[in-house]
C-alpha cells in the first residue's frame, strides 16, 4: 500500500468548488440579459435559443474578438467592471455592420487562479454589455489554468450570433461615388491599439492615478467601447443605409475600404469631427505621427455608415436622438486604383 498523501484536483491549483460558487453568483447577472426566444437555464453543455419571429430568410451572423492588451492595463489599474462591456462590443459591433441584430454571447474566462471577486465583476461587465446591446448571455466557459498564465493574469475571448433578414443584408455592392461618410463618435480607443498606449505610457513615465481631463488617466484610458446596436438598429429600420464599418485596429485607413467597392476612394476631412482628448495625449506623449495615429486608432470614429447626401438630416437626427454623436466626415469618390483606399485632406 503507497505510503504517498493523496493528490486531489485542488492541490494542482484547480478547485471545482470555487468555480461553482462563481456560477452561483453570476446566475443574477445573466438573468438580467434574457431574451423571450432563450430556452434553458444557464449550466447546461449548451445553450438554447429560438430564432425570433417574422423573418422570412433568417441569415446568422456570426462574430468572435477578445480586448487585447487593453485587458492588461485594467489589470494594471485594478478596474474590471467595464472590460466585459468592451468584449461585447468587440463581437456585436462587428456583427451589426451586416444589418445583423445580436442574439446571443458566450464567453471565455481563463486565469492561473480563480478570484470570484474579479470574475464577478467581469462578467457583472459582460452581462451590462448584453443588456445594452439586447443580446442574451446564455453560456460560457471559465477555466482555471495553473502554469499557463502568470499569477493575477486572466484572458477574455466572446462570441457573438446576430440575424439579419438575406434581403436586408448590407452589401458593399451599394457604395456608389458621391455618397456620404457619416462618423458615430467613438468613447476612446475602444479596445484597439493598445500595445501601443501601454508604450506610451512607458516611455511617458506617466502613471494610472495621474489625473486626466476631470478623471484619472487609467480610467480616461479604459473607457468602455461603445455599443452601437440600439442606435444602429433603429437607423437601419428608418432609413436607407448603403454599408456601415466598424472602426477597430488599422483605424479609417484600413477599416473602410473593406466596405467599399473596387474603383473607389474614401476622401476624409481631418478637421470635421472632434477628437477625443485622450487622442491628442497620446500623440503628445508618444510623439506619433499623425498617418500612424490614423492606421492604429479609431481616434475619435467608431462607426461609420454610408448614406446618401439626401438623407444626411434625418439620419443624423436618428443617432442624435440615441445620444450618439456623429459628423459628416467625408464622401465616396471614384478613383482608378482598384483596389479601394483612404485619402485624407
Amino acid at each position: 500500500m503507497s505510503n504517498k498523501t493523496p493528490l486531489t484536483y485542488r492541490d494542482s491549483g484547480v478547485d471545482i468548488d470555487t468555480g461553482n460558487a462563481l456560477i452561483d453568483r453570476i446566475k443574477p447577472h445573466t438573468k438580467r440579459t434574457l431574451r423571450p426566444e432563450v430556452m434553458g437555464g444557464l449550466g447546461g453543455f449548451g445553450g438554447l435559443m429560438a430564432l425570433p419571429q417574422g423573418y422570412k430568410e433568417p441569415i446568422l451572423v456570426s462574430g468572435t474578438d477578445g480586448v487585447g492588451t487593453k485587458l492588461k492595463l485594467a489589470i494594471d489599474a485594478n478596474i474590471y467592471d467595464t472590460i466585459g462591456i468592451d468584449l461585447v462590443a468587440m463581437c456585436v459591433n462587428d456583427i451589426i455592420v451586416t444589418g445583423a441584430e445580436p442574439l446571443f454571447f458566450l464567453d471565455y474566462y481563463a486565469t492561473a487562479k480563480l478570484d470570484n471577486n474579479i470574475a464577478e465583476d467581469v462578467i457583472k461587465g459582460i452581462a451590462d454589455g448584453c443588456v445594452e446591446s439586447g443580446c442574451a448571455l446564455i453560456g460560457g466557459e471559465t477555466a482555471e489554468m495553473p502554469g499557463m498564465y502568470a499569477q493575477g493574469d486572466f484572458d477574455l475571448a466572446g462570441f457573438s450570433v446576430g440575424v439579419v433578414e438575406k434581403s436586408k443584408i448590407l452589401d458593399p455592392k451599394n457604395v456608389k461615388p458621391g455618397q456620404v461618410l457619416l462618423g458615430l463618435a467613438s468613447s476612446g480607443p475602444h479596445s484597439n491599439g493598445y500595445s501601443l498606449i501601454r508604450k506610451v505610457i512607458e516611455v511617458s513615465g506617466a502613471s494610472l492615478d495621474d489625473s486626466f481631463n476631470s478623471t484619472s488617466l487609467g480610467k480616461a484610458l479604459l473607457a468602455p467601447t461603445k455599443l452601437y446596436v440600439k442606435p444602429i438598429l433603429k437607423a437601419l429600420s428608418k432609413h436607407p443605409i448603403h454599408a456601415i464599418a466598424h472602426i477597430t485596429g488599422g483605424g479609417l485607413t484600413e477599416n473602410l475600404p473593406r466596405v467599399m467597392p473596387d474603383n473607389s476612394k474614401g476622401l476624409i476631412k481631418l478637421n470635421s469631427w472632434t477628437c477625443n482628448p485622450v487622442f491628442e495625449w497620446l500623440q503628445k506623449e508618444g510623439n506619433i505621427e499623425d498617418q500612424e495615429m490614423l492606421r492604429t486608432f479609431n481616434c475619435g470614429i467608431g462607426m461609420v455608415v454610408v448614406i446618401d447626401e439626401s438623407d444626411i438630416d434625418a439620419v443624423s437626427a436618428t443617432f442624435n436622438d440615441m445620444n450618439i454623436d456623429n459628423y459628416v466626415i467625408g464622401r465616396i469618390e471614384s478613383s482608378k486604383q482598384r483596389e479601394p483606399y483612404i485619402e485624407y485632406q
